[in-house]
């Protein structure tokens, strides 16, 4: 599957953007140290990658922070190898939430059959299943100007992800720039 990726670093004077590669990215961490190289400050850098109008993703890194992702469509993205680095963190991140207030594991396990049914269910693989549709953090681009239900309605049914990383930009600021690199 062709794709394409950009990083967008925000400086004092706007945003510079410019096309990159993905081909060394692995993981999570390879694709943030890639952004975090596109800045000499710890400012934010977002990357945008589209996979063929099958989907898109903003990913933000902001200095040393752990970095937020938006996935337009998880499912989509699960089935490419750049996709899969973001849904798999996404889907342990949801996994990580959904076990992190240990007083609720210890009551489900107290209460018997609901944590052996949960078990179950890990065994057969749903837990780690991608959803369909917007997958993680809408709000990364809300300080920049662009609303989470913004974000989300360009992820919708029917929406171009080519198109959809157009607007974005220019929400931010930056339309003809990313244009000139794509």
């Amino acid at each position: 599957m062709a794709y394409f990726a950009a990083l967008l670093a925000r400086t004092e004077d706007g945003w510079d953007v410019s096309e990159t590669e993905l081909d060394n990215v692995e993981t999570l961490a390879d694709l943030a140290d890639l952004a975090r190289e596109a800045t000499q400050d710890d400012d934010s850098v977002l990357v945008f990658i589209e996979q063929e109008d099958a989907w898109f993703a903003v990913v933000r890194v902001d200095g040393e922070e752990d970095p937020r992702i938006f996935v337009s469509d998880g499912a989509a993205a699960a089935r490419s190898s750049y996709g899969s680095v973001l849904t798999d963190e996404l889907v342990d991140q949801a996994g990580e939430s959904e076990f992190g207030d240990l007083d609720n594991l210890v009551a489900e396990l107290e209460e018997g059959g609901e944590a052996g049914e949960q078990d179950d269910d890990e065994e057969s693989g749903d837990r780690g299943s991608v959803p369909v549709g917007p997958l993680g953090d809408a709000h990364l681009l809300t300080e920049f100007g662009l609303a989470p239900d913004r974000l989300l309605a360009l992820s919708g049914e029917g929406a171009v992800p080519g198109d959809a990383l157009e607007e974005i930009a220019e929400a931010l600021g930056c339309g003809e720039v990313l244009e000139a690199v794509r």
